[in-house]
């Protein structure tokens, strides 16, 4: 029960934040649940904490941007550009 209301406060405090905020904190604990469950210490959770604020960061500062689109080209590597009309 703990848990839950646990989760429900931190769902609640990320409603009032922008997307590049909550890219970071979600890409954050995601990424110290992971590192800490391959590395099995503090050391892995706070590097995969690092990683995973940083790359939430930046996808969630590409969708504040109006008319920009994701595109893959055929060599898978990723660009923006504008969408189309």
């Amino acid at each position: 029960m703990k848990k839950a209301i646990v989760l429900v406060l931190l769902a609640l405090s990320v409603v009032s934040c922008t997307q590049t905020e909550k890219g970071a904190g979600i890409g954050a604990v995601s990424g110290a649940i992971i590192g800490g469950a391959i590395t099995g210490d503090v050391r892995g959770a706070a590097v995969g904490a690092a990683i995973g604020g940083v790359s939430g960061a930046v996808i969630g500062h590409v969708t504040e941007q109006p008319g920009q689109c994701y595109y893959r080209d055929r060599y898978g590597r990723r660009y923006i550009d504008s969408c189309p009309r």
